[in-house]
């Protein structure tokens, strides 16, 4: 049996799904992965990263546990009549391309339009971060966050905006390291109105002004 094949333990720690490898497997798998890019996972500096790996992963997609429109569901009806523009501007995320799972890095911009009812302000970045946990591209990750502040608040209109840089670029391909990528998603008012655009990129400096 080689070193990398060696018996793990198994942790006792829940799965992420029913149908999921154990976490004995997945650190086997790691250590696979350590002896295919020709290391040794038996060397000393090595026999505890697999274990750390998988715990990283733990970290890295904890929004898999996560469900966004619950995050939203406490809402307040105690505005004092407010229905202007809600923006929580400049929410740093990390999440992961699917296509190599290296780390996308970047800023959410996110705002909408109150009819009767508001969110607290920090459920919108867990929100943000509960979509960023998983496997993602820009686009679709983007849209996630757009649709579930929709579909909860029901508010008269929605605006995301994710600005990315993405390691995927800047480490392999083309190497363009300081290549950002912007993505928006409006609904609603923000769609069908152009001073609301304005008001939200002004708001969030996104305009450049």
């Amino acid at each position: 049996m080689s070193p990398f094949d060696a018996a793990e333990p198994d942790s006792g720690e829940a799965r992420p799904h029913a149908s999921a490898p154990s976490r004995a497997e997945a650190v086997r798998a790691v250590r696979t992965l350590l002896a295919y890019i020709g290391e040794d996972p038996a060397r000393e500096g090595l026999r505890e990263t697999p274990d750390r790996v998988v715990r990283s992963y733990d970290e890295h997609f904890a929004g898999y546990g996560e469900d966004p429109d619950a995050l939203l569901a406490r809402t307040f009806a105690e505005t004092d009549g407010y229905d202007e523009m809600v923006v929580l501007s400049g929410v740093h995320f990390t999440s992961h391309c699917e296509h190599h799972v290296v780390p996308i890095r970047g800023t959410a911009h996110v705002g909408y339009i109150p009819d009767r009812r508001v969110v607290g302000i920090s459920k919108l970045a867990r929100v943000v971060e509960a979509y960023a946990r998983r496997l993602q591209i820009q686009e679709r990750l983007t849209a996630q966050i757009a649709a579930s502040i929709e579909t909860v608040l029901q508010p008269r209109g929605v605006a995301v905006v994710l600005e990315g840089q993405h390691q995927c670029m800047a480490t392999r391909g083309v190497g363009k390291a300081d290549a950002r990528m912007v993505t928006s998603r409006m609904l609603g008012a923000f769609r069908d109105d152009p001073m609301a655009r304005r008001e939200f990129t002004a708001m969030t400096g996104l305009s450049g002004g």
